[in-house]
């Protein structure tokens, strides 16, 4: 019986020195950079996965080293992270990435879906704030699946946002949203749709073949954004409610042994604070192939796992380590 791990790590600020990211003064020394990539390494074992996604890869030569050390013999970006043309040493941009103790087979694009652009009103030129990638894998059971890594458009400081919850209708969470963004009120949260909208019409598209998404949502649970990856209605509102993806968090329970008669019900774990708030906003979904209750399956979760220990110490990250916990899930096949 095979077991799959997979997860995702988001590396806040993977800049291997003299490079700075941003501005001038945003880079580390050779202490604080042994310090990190000491974490880091730490981190990866921890997780013991076999697939891991990454996002904030400045200097992927150092990560495809790093994790070449760690017996991933495979590892691609979808991009190279650009660098100032007026500084040479400093980084503009940032990229994914994806390293598999499994042979990667094929590298494809994610389509970006232009009538999903039209459908959200979506003005001038439009591009992937990070391009996805989009990878094709041989498990040793000869299995072929797709993993795609994503890094979604992250908010501006001062965007209004809603807070949504579980027992909001999708009819709701539209009319408001839209309503916002027909105010111009939320300009990244509009790409942010419309990325998660290209990647869901790039994932129906995949036939006869499991797909996961490893992905740094940025945006919380039960977020419009989530609906605009996973679910059918959001993109055709005479569908029913069904999903395209599966959230792993929800496909697994772990038993509790004599739990208290007064416990409370356990909390999804937080995976990045704003200003004291815990927020889920790194995730891992599933296609139907690994959903519990689909009868053809192949595989199903066993295992859900949130390693937040650095946050506990300090919320807000640090760059030493990441902002961001990482999540890991681990897949048994059948």
């Amino acid at each position: 019986m095979m077991k799959l791990r997979i997860g995702t790590f988001n590396l806040f600020q993977f800049a291997e020195p003299p490079y700075a990211w941003y501005t001038k003064k945003e880079k580390f020394n050779t202490k604080q950079w042994l310090e990190k990539t000491t974490w880091i390494k730490s981190q990866i074992v921890k997780m013991d996965c076999d697939i891991i996604g990454f996002q904030e890869v400045f200097s992927k030569d150092a990560l495809e080293r790093l994790v070449n050390d760690l017996g991933f013999k495979y590892f691609e970006t979808s991009d190279t992270a650009k660098l100032s043309n007026n500084n040479p040493l400093k980084y503009v941009t940032t990229t994914v990435a994806i390293a598999s103790k499994f042979p990667i087979t094929n590298i494809q694009k994610v389509r970006i879906h232009t009538p999903s652009l039209k459908n959200h009103s979506y003005e001038g030129h439009f591009s992937f704030s990070r391009l996805p990638i989009k990878a094709s894998i041989l498990l040793p059971n000869t299995q072929k699946i797709l993993v795609y890594v994503a890094h979604l458009k992250s908010n501006r400081l001062n965007a209004f946002e809603y807070v949504f919850h579980k027992e909001d209708s999708l009819i709701h969470k539209k009319d408001l949203i839209f309503k916002t963004l027909d105010d111009k009120h939320s300009v990244a949260l509009k790409q942010r749709l419309c990325e998660a909208s290209s990647l869901f019409f790039d994932m129906r598209k995949v036939k006869n073949k499991p797909f996961i998404l490893l992905c740094d949502v940025n945006d919380k649970e039960f977020s419009l954004t989530i609906d605009a990856l996973t679910n059918h209605m959001y993109h055709d509102d005479k569908r029913k409610n069904s999903a395209l993806l599966y959230d792993v968090a929800n496909q697994y329970k772990k038993i509790q042994h004599n739990p208290h008669p007064e416990a409370k019900k356990p909390t999804r774990k937080p995976t990045s604070y704003f200003q004291g708030r815990g927020n889920v906003l790194d995730y891992i979904f599933i296609s139907n192939h690994f959903d519990k209750d689909h009868d053809d399956k192949i595989a199903q979760v066993t295992d859900f796992i949130v390693l937040d220990t650095h946050l506990q110490v300090n919320r807000n990250g640090s760059l030493l380590t990441s902002d961001h916990a990482q999540v890991i899930s681990e897949l048994t096949f059948r």
